[in-house]
């Protein structure tokens, strides 16, 4: 109570901030004074994300306007669980203070309406598992805006890969408010992350269909699909001659990701699985699609019966006693899970809707996989097309 007294009572000092009387208008100045000044004010409002932010003032607003034909006041969606509007005005706010440029307007009015599309799930932003958003950006908006897809792509230092997965979790703090310790009750938590691009010439040198392409977009489309990451594997190694034996080994390390309670809770999942150019093209060569993969490790991921039947009866995810047959029985998994007895027998891992999406970036030299496991329906995978303005 002493806490809350005083937030509501104390006087800000540090600069000349504007009355609260009446609800401001989004031309209001919410304060004044130096860069420094400024990054204190908005650090103690949790409007920053601890890194110092591009003071969003309204000629810099103004300038990220020009690149779209929406109007300002547009609404894009209401957001959890602060039930604020996401409008074409706080995506630009918070572009500039993201350190965009002006010109990633567009991809950035796309990821808000992902994030406000219901299907989306971002009202579970603040749920344990700590999850965070991975963005991935087709079409030609890519090169257009210099996002970055080969050797060390997901690391900060591209403005483009960096500042744009900067603004999700900035837009995320301050229009639905997932504060940690309130309304982001996450875990551990992760960092943002970088903007993930794929290389979709080598996906044309190959035969393979980009990411956007496989989701029912136009090859010419630019689009954005978001996803939640609630955990990511090693960027693994794999080897030999035969496309088997690189799959094989990424099989055994979705084995490692996925836990068998997912699917025997019903979780249909969409998970990313992200190949260099250098393993995707020797699958291609075998005559692999990226359908084929993902039918490939749907199929072979399989687990004993005994292993599966532990691992659901974990943290409760059962009352006490349920097994493999009774779940059969009661139809909440198919029948291949119980075609016996016999607890060394193996059953599926993955539910037989489990997708996967699959990406080709990173450095085209290195033989490397990585995989990043979804969260459930919370931030389930969703894309959106660019819209670009007229001119």
């Amino acid at each position: 109570m002493d806490q809350i007294v005083r937030q509501l009572t104390s006087a800000d000092s540090a600069g000349d901030s504007v009355a609260d009387d009446a609800d401001p208008d989004c031309r209001d100045i919410a304060f004044t004074g130096t860069f420094e000044a400024v990054n204190e004010y908005f650090q103690r409002q949790q409007w920053s994300d601890g890194l110092p932010i591009v003071p969003p003032t309204l000629e810099k607003i103004d300038t990220f306007l020009q690149f779209t034909d929406r109007a300002a006041d547009d609404v894009l969606g209401i957001l959890h669980p602060s039930l604020a509007a996401a409008s074409v005005w706080n995506v630009a706010v918070i572009g500039v203070m993201a350190g965009c440029r002006p010109q990633y307007m567009p991809v950035l009015l796309a990821i808000a309406e992902a994030m406000a599309d219901p299907e989306y799930g971002l009202k579970h932003g603040g749920s344990t598992p700590g999850w965070e958003a991975l963005i991935i950006v087709n079409g030609p908006i890519r090169d257009q805006i210099g996002l970055d897809h080969g050797q060390g792509a997901q690391r900060p230092g591209n403005q483009a890969n960096t500042s744009i997965g900067r603004f999700y979790r900035l837009f995320a703090r301050n229009v639905p408010r997932f504060l940690p310790g309130s309304t982001d009750m996450a875990t551990f938590g992760q960092m943002f992350r970088a903007v993930l691009a794929e290389d979709e010439p080598a996906c044309a040198d190959m035969g393979w269909a980009p990411l956007h392409v496989t989701r029912g977009f136009k090859p010419e489309d630019s689009v954005v699909t978001l996803t939640s990451v609630r955990t990511t594997s090693d960027p693994f190694t794999t080897a030999g001659e035969s496309a088997e034996r690189h799959l094989d080994y990424i099989v055994d390390w979705v084995k490692r990701m996925i836990e068998p309670y997912q699917s025997s809770r019903g979780y249909v999942e969409t998970h990313v699985l992200q190949l260099t150019p250098v393993i995707a093209a020797l699958l291609a060569k075998a005559g692999y699609t990226k359908q084929d993969v993902a039918n490939y490790l749907t199929k072979h991921a399989v687990v004993p019966a005994h292993y599966y039947e532990w691992s659901m009866m974990q943290a409760d995810h059962h009352p006490p006693g349920a097994t493999l047959a009774g779940l059969v029985e009661k139809g909440e998994l198919p029948k291949a899970w119980h075609l016996s007895d016999d607890p060394n027998r193996m059953v599926p891992l993955l539910l037989p809707q489990t997708q996967w999406l699959i990406v080709v970036a990173g450095d085209p030299l290195r033989n490397r996989s990585c995989i990043y496991r979804q969260n459930f329906k919370q931030g389930y995978a969703t894309s959106k097309q660019v819209q670009l303005p007229a001119h």
